[in-house]
């Protein structure tokens, strides 16, 4: 009896895993569709800039730190998916309706709970999100490129336009730059990226650490996959680079003018 009430427990935890499994999956998913639209976005305000459509502009603003706001709750929402598939423990007695009527308010507790305490303990702010920084730098580069924002220094610049969620720019396997690998993949443990070809015959190789100099995670063949947010961070990654070049273009062109 126990045995086979232990078996049904598993069932049901396995289940919940897998359904939270799915959800995080679709959750990423909507994420990386917001990214893209507030990087299409930022290309029309760049266009209406420069013709001089201002009003247009800041409503396209306005728009993004709307969008900004549930990028952020979607990002809760992501993390609570998978921390309760990871936590949720049914009880033995699962079988009973009244229980199992229980353990769903206590699922629903539990979740509420968990968003609860990711957004108290989270300080972001539409307004200073990285996507939010990017936008107001590339309108601003339209008329103003090479200087720096209102109230911001020189530094100020470097520190923020470089930002991105890629841990690596290059493959530590195939020396390849991470926005020119064909098929890339990321290790879920450490978030690591590589080429997909390069990272899983090292793992044949019966090499299991992590490549990367000095990240001790172990990976494993199945926790290392292309997410539905790696193509849209290679992408950023990538604008955020030829954006750099072509301000260094300007500013060296600049500086000839003044010669």
């Amino acid at each position: 009896m126990a045995s086979a009430s232990a078996s049904r427990t598993h069932g049901a935890t396995a289940r919940i895993r897998t359904a939270t499994a799915t959800l995080y999956e679709d959750n990423q998913s909507l994420i990386s569709d917001i990214r893209r639209a507030v990087g299409a976005m930022k290309e029309i305000a760049v266009d209406l800039e420069r013709d001089n459509q201002f009003e247009r502009v800041k409503e396209l603003e306005n728009a993004v730190i709307e969008l900004l706001g549930t990028h952020e709750d979607c990002s809760h929402f992501s993390s609570t998916i998978q921390s309760v598939g990871e936590k949720y423990q049914p009880g033995p007695q699962l079988m009973c309706v009244y229980y199992l009527r229980s353990q769903f308010t206590d699922f629903d507790q539990l979740f509420k709970n968990e968003v609860a305490m990711l957004k108290a303990n989270s300080s972001s702010d539409p307004q200073n999100h990285p996507l939010m920084r990017q936008f107001r730098e590339a309108v601003w580069n339209v008329h103003h490129a090479g200087e720096p924002m209102p109230g911001e220094e020189q530094e100020d610049i470097v520190m923020t336009s470089n930002q991105c969620n890629i841990l690596n720019v290059t493959c530590p396997l195939s020396g390849k730059p991470i926005t020119e690998l064909q098929h890339p993949v990321r290790s879920v443990l450490c978030k690591h990226v590589y080429d997909k070809g390069s990272i899983m015959h090292y793992l044949r190789s019966k090499n299991t650490r992590c490549p990367v100099a000095a990240c001790p995670k172990v990976l494993q063949a199945d926790k290392v996959v292309c997410d539905p947010l790696l193509l849209v961070e290679i992408d950023e990654l990538r604008a955020m680079k030829e954006q750099t070049v072509m301000t260094d273009v300007i500013e060296d062109f600049t500086e000839l003018d003044e010669e």
